[in-house]
């Protein structure tokens, strides 16, 4: 399907649940994270570091728990929850990476700050085929891979849930800037199912809600039969999770095909951007709420734009059997 996005749409603050912290709060998460980055072994996707990691994500501001926990049990109608002056400092980062499949390995202090607040919102967890199942991952360009559809490219990036085709999907995905691009304009397209489903006649909800569907893998994921047979809709017929990438989604007959298009459409129409820059993290709910990338411009010269991501799901325990040894990667 041909990627054709808006232009950026500067949402308001007000429109999702947001949070700006206090220059205290900044200074509490800055010690929280700092000693997390020195916890031993140092080494984030080690279990005694996470297990540090979920002890000292008890201890975060309290105006900062009581937002992420209002959102964990509402994400509100945009699914969204932008959280802002987290102690990100320009003079203490190293140059953006802009290599494939960058991830953190070694704790720094932005990725500790990550994995605080995703271990505050649920567990943290990746995907052994994704990034080698690091848990904080970058969000970078990669030269060569501009036009990819991929963390790595910088065209736009079609709307879509994280890991469609997967059966054990993030219930949410952390997106912590550390650098925007140059022109502080590169955005993440947020649209949610909430505010879309109005827009949709009945008859393509209906089709929307029946297995009519297949979704093959991203390319992070390398190269893959498309997954099983699926609905786009499921759960409450009033407000239904849902399953598309319309990068990588298809319609298994005509009806479904043009069901597929009056969505993406109705998507579009209701699509904004979040526009993050150095500091702010976002989190998005992945049931509810698809996610895309405008068009930015990379220099390469190691000051481009720079997210750590993260993954969260709820329950633990639906992933057990994927699990090996109880820990944070499926596979």
């Amino acid at each position: 399907m041909t990627t054709l996005l808006p232009e950026p749409v500067l949402a308001p603050a007000d429109n999702w649940l947001a949070l700006t912290l206090s220059e205290q709060e900044r200074h509490e998460v800055a010690l929280l994270a700092t000693q997390l980055a020195y916890t031993a072994p140092r080494l984030i996707d080690d279990p005694l570091w996470v297990e540090a990691a979920r002890e000292l994500s008890c201890r975060l501001p309290r105006r900062l728990q009581e937002v992420i926990r209002a959102y964990r049990h509402d994400p509100g109608e945009d699914g969204i929850l932008a959280l802002r002056n987290l102690p990100v400092v320009e003079e203490e980062l190293p140059l953006t990476p802009a290599v494939p499949d960058s991830v953190e390995r070694e704790a720094t202090v932005p990725a500790a700050i990550a994995a605080l607040i995703a271990l505050n919102l649920g567990e943290i967890v990746a995907y052994r085929e994704e990034k080698f199942g690091a848990l904080v991952q970058n969000v970078v360009p990669v030269p060569g891979r501009e036009t990819s559809q991929s963390n790595a490219g910088s065209v736009p990036l079609e709307l879509h849930v994280e890991n469609a085709f997967h059966p054990h999907r993030p219930d949410f995905v952390g997106l912590l800037c550390l650098r925007n691009d140059r022109t502080r304009t590169a955005g993440t397209l947020v649209t949610s199912v909430r505010n879309t489903l109005d827009l949709l006649p009945e008859r393509i909800v209906e089709v929307l809600g029946q297995p009519r569907f297949r979704t093959a893998p991203p390319p992070s994921f390398g190269s893959g039969d498309s997954g099983p047979v699926h609905p786009v809709f499921s759960g409450s017929p009033a407000d239904p999770n849902v399953r598309v990438d319309f990068h990588a989604t298809e319609a298994l007959d005509e009806e479904a095909g043009f069901a597929l298009t009056a969505l993406r459409d109705a998507f579009l129409r209701t699509a904004r951007t979040l526009v993050l820059q150095q500091g702010e993290m976002a989190f998005v709910d992945n049931r509810v709420t698809l996610h895309g990338r405008t068009a930015f411009e990379p220099s390469y010269d190691g000051f481009d734009r720079w997210l750590h991501r993260t993954f969260v799901n709820l329950d633990n325990r639906r992933t057990r059997g994927q699990r090996p040894g109880n820990g944070s990667v499926l596979v």
